[in-house]
């Protein structure tokens, strides 16, 4: 009979699910391939789940679940992989979500990313984002960019984490990786001592407030590259997030040392594949060319950043959303359903697939800007 989860995890690793979920009064879920099945046909009784995380959870963790209502925290079965584990209060009782996190971290080629991305995480200071929503890879792309540096650099990487996930085997690098609340007290703790320990990269987990914001936006500025997520969809919803998070009296001088410091965005989006099982990112990646600081610097020009990336597709490697779903429906990567279904505008997609199959070049310009995204 169960009561132990490590059989749930087993079984999400075999049929190769991203998340678990977990419920009172409900049967143990799973996510393949984005879409939601049932793991089992067990009604989970609140005793059940508590007994589950009961297997799981440390005291420390427990306190804190007590205390606030939700905690997260990582759970490894040896030989198996990680998982990042959400618990927290609802209606009907403990709820418990779950990612699995591969023990093997993938490169750029697995991922299928742009090979932008490489000149982006070898420049030797600024900072590189990487955005999307829940679920999109980006902790995944983070993971690779670092592998990546791991891999062909020599380096003091630190990385900043909560929690931490993939957990990496140094190769070339020397690389740190500190938990908040375990190892470092804050975020903004953990950057304020960090100059002292002499990293050449920084990779914070997440920028959540304006003091973060600002403190990596000072590491960058001083010779550090520091790599970062943020949960937006596009290039634009990101420079105006950031800014968003200062106070009005900082605004501007958090919007020129965004405009002084930024390397580019890298937005992901996941979508299923045509022929096979799994899924494919579509990327939008911005490259902070002079142009691109100028608009930074100005609230009237950031609308128009899509047109700037749609024209530096050839001279500069970024690319549009579009531009990308153009590349992976050419490729037979996605369907062309797929593709219209994530398109900026259906109907001109349609028109420039048809040139796509007819043609061997690649030619997309961006959307009229009344087309623009909504945030």
């Amino acid at each position: 009979e169960l009561r132990n989860i490590d059989r749930f995890l087993k079984l999400l690793v075999k049929k190769n699910g991203s998340d678990l979920y977990i419920k009172s009064g409900s049967t143990p879920r799973i996510r393949i391939n984005g879409q939601i099945e049932d793991l089992s046909r067990e009604i989970l009784s609140p005793q059940a789940v508590d007994e589950i995380l009961g297997y799981i959870i440390s005291d420390q963790d427990q306190s804190t679940f007590e205390r606030e209502k939700e905690v997260e925290f990582i759970y490894e079965i040896r030989g198996l992989g990680r998982f990042r584990i959400n618990v927290y209060q609802q209606m009907m009782g403990l709820a418990i979500a779950i990612r699995y996190i591969h023990i093997d971290i993938p490169s750029f080629e697995d991922l299928n990313l742009p090979p932008v991305l490489y000149s982006l995480i070898t420049k030797p200071h600024g900072l590189l984002l990487v955005t999307g929503s829940t679920g999109s890879g980006k902790s995944t792309t983070l993971a690779a960019m670092i592998e990546t540096l791991n891999r062909t650099s020599s380096l003091n990487i630190i990385t900043i984490e909560d929690p931490i996930e993939f957990a990496f085997k140094e190769k070339r690098c020397t690389i740190q990786q500190r938990e908040v609340g375990r190892d470092t007290p804050s975020w903004p703790k953990a950057l304020k001592r960090i100059m002292r320990q002499a990293p050449d990269v920084i990779m914070l987990g997440e920028i959540r407030d304006s003091e973060t914001i600002l403190l990596a936006l000072t590491a960058a500025n001083t010779g550090h590259l520091v790599l970062s997520t943020l949960n937006t969809m596009d290039a634009r919803q990101s420079i105006n997030r950031i800014i968003s998070l200062a106070s009005p009296a900082m605004s501007d001088e958090i919007r020129h040392l965004l405009a002084a410091t930024l390397v580019g965005t890298v937005s992901v989006r996941l979508l299923p594949c045509s022929e096979k099982s799994g899924r494919v990112p579509a990327v939008e990646v911005l490259v902070a060319t002079e142009t691109v600081r100028k608009m930074i610097t100005d609230p009237e020009q950031v609308g128009h950043l899509r047109q700037i990336i749609s024209e530096g597709y050839g001279q500069y490697g970024m690319q549009t959303f579009d531009q990308s779903l153009g590349n992976l429906h050419r490729s037979g990567l996605i369907t062309l359903e797929e593709a219209l279904k994530h398109a900026s505008s259906p109907t001109d997609f349609r028109i420039r697939a048809r040139g796509i199959d007819g043609q061997s070049g690649m030619s997309w310009a961006a959307p009229e800007e009344e087309e623009e995204e909504t945030e």
